[in-house]
């Protein structure tokens, strides 16, 4: 078993490299940062699936229907708003002014300050979430693989990191729309072959299936209850903002949709992959609900696992113990995809954001020789901090790691959220400038106070995603009070 794993993860290797060899063919800092804006929208649409869900959406969305059963699904629908959002206000705006970072707008409308703040809470922000969603992969493969070869986890991930830094290295994110592709269509691939699985084993109908899953309460989709952080208008709204910041403000997502050769095609792209994407996450959903169907029927225990709040390992204790070495190799491959999907192009993201927002490579040489030396040393400073990031964290998570991650991005991207809303709503110029990253640092603080204490201050009221919303406003109003009303900004 274990040597079959370590054949496929080879293959697979060999392909990504493949991959990076056929795209970095003459490439330069122009195809490291835009891909020379020639990508196809529908190749960078059918990517993005992969790297928006992650090795995350792959292991926490299944396994968190023993918690909250469906109702992740109100957040699934607020997707579909936000990515409209996007759509048609983002990216028109990104397009016009020709930015290579998307931050570069803050800059123009704020000054130095806002644009280097937003770009170091982007950093922070993707820096902790992509390294939380590549430790979920290493972990499973650590659980269920390397442990029994007495590998040490800091092992796996620096090997794992090391294969990502190098196909990403030369060819950037004209590498990463490509290699999405591939690991869009193994992580799928997984999930509708262990959903398959399941049902053969099971030897029913899928329709009675899905009848044992309703009686057994694991469809529910709509929590009523405003109290809790999983209400249904909650999620929606949650959705919608969780779109906005962590695809439409996050340099990430948006490197890959501004490779599309024009505004056009980067609105279709958008469009196409959030309709797939909700298409995806509701398969995720059911193969959830159908988890839980086969552990009850085959006698497989949950409930340590419920009850210590690892549901995460939900997915893969079912797949290694019951469903057989096919099944195993087949989650293994989607779960290292998931991984790789999200960790490639966020190395590209922070060098891209360290180099434009922070260094400005393009103001210290115009010597494109050196511009590359440059901005490869980035590179490889930033692979090394994800990995350090990674090690930091591996000694254990207690919670599911999806819900760890929103929390994250409520802290992080609530400045980003509110700094890009006064920018593109406001008619306003901010007056006192240095008091910008003082703002953005108090906005999560206050948020974490209000988080902390919200059943005492609110009648029993519980934050959920939402407090993200509540931290952009927050950095927002802040801004309000160190600008003023800027008559040549109303005439534009």
């Amino acid at each position: 078993m274990g040597k079959l794993i370590l054949i496929c993860f080879s293959s697979y290797t060999i392909l990504l490299f493949i991959i990076m060899w056929l795209t970095s063919r003459k490439a330069n800092n122009a195809t490291y940062f835009t891909g020379n804006r020639k990508s196809p929208w529908f190749v960078v649409a059918y990517g993005m699936i992969g790297a928006s869900l992650s090795g995350v959406t792959f292991m926490s969305v299944p396994g968190d229907v023993a918690n909250i059963q469906f109702t992740y699904f109100g957040i699934v629908l607020g997707y579909i708003l936000g990515y409209i959002t996007i759509a048609y206000v983002l990216l028109p705006l990104y397009y016009k002014l020709n930015v290579t970072s998307i931050y570069e707008v803050l800059e123009q409308r704020m000054g130095p300050a806002a644009h280097k703040t937003g770009s170091l809470f982007f950093i922070v922000s993707r820096l902790l979430g992509s390294a939380l969603r590549m430790y979920l992969v290493i972990y499973v493969l650590q659980t269920f693989v390397f442990n029994a070869w007495n590998i040490p986890i800091w092992l796996t991930a620096t090997v794992m990191i090391a294969i990502i830094l190098l196909y990403t290295f030369r060819g950037g994110i004209k590498t990463v729309v490509w290699t999405d592709t591939l690991q869009t269509t193994f992580m799928l691939a997984a999930l509708v072959l262990t959903i398959a699985i399941i049902v053969k084993e099971l030897n029913a109908p899928f329709a009675d299936i899905f009848q044992q899953m309703k009686q057994a309460g694991h469809t529910r989709l709509f929590e009523t209850d405003w109290h809790q952080p999983n209400y249904f208008l909650k999620q929606i709204v949650s959705g919608m903002f969780i779109t906005i910041v962590m695809t439409g403000l996050d340099q990430d997502m948006m490197q890959k949709n501004l490779t599309c050769k024009n505004i056009k095609d980067a609105q279709r792209n958008m469009l196409t992959f959030s309709g797939i994407l909700v298409v995806v996450n509701v398969l995720f959903l059911m193969l959830g609900g159908m988890l839980l169907v086969y552990a009850q029927n085959r006698g497989i225990a949950l409930d340590g696992f419920i009850a210590a709040h690892q549901t995460d390992r939900i997915y893969p204790e079912i797949v290694f113990n019951s469903l057989g070495s096919f099944t195993s190799v087949a989650f293994i491959i989607g779960l290292i995809a998931a991984g790789y999907s999200s960790a490639d192009g966020t190395l590209t993201a922070l060098t891209t954001s360290i180099c434009y927002d922070l260094v400005h490579i393009e103001k210290i040489t115009s010597d494109e020789k050196k511009q590359v030396r440059i901005r490869r040393l980035i590179h490889l400073a930033v692979a090394v901090l994800f990995l350090m990031t990674i090690i930091i964290f591996s000694n254990h998570h207690n919670n599911s790691l999806i819900t760890i991650i929103f929390k994250v991005a409520g802290y992080t991207y609530g400045p980003i959220l509110g700094m890009f809303v006064f920018s593109i709503y406001t008619h306003r110029q901010v007056v006192w400038s240095r008091w910008i990253p003082v703002i953005a640092l108090a906005s999560p603080i206050i948020c974490y106070f209000l988080d902390s204490y919200s059943k005492v201050l609110f009648n029993g009221y519980v934050f959920g995603f939402e407090l993200l919303i509540v931290n952009g406003l927050v950095t927002f109003l802040g801004l309000l009070a160190i600008s003023r009303r800027d008559k040549t900004l109303i005439s534009r």
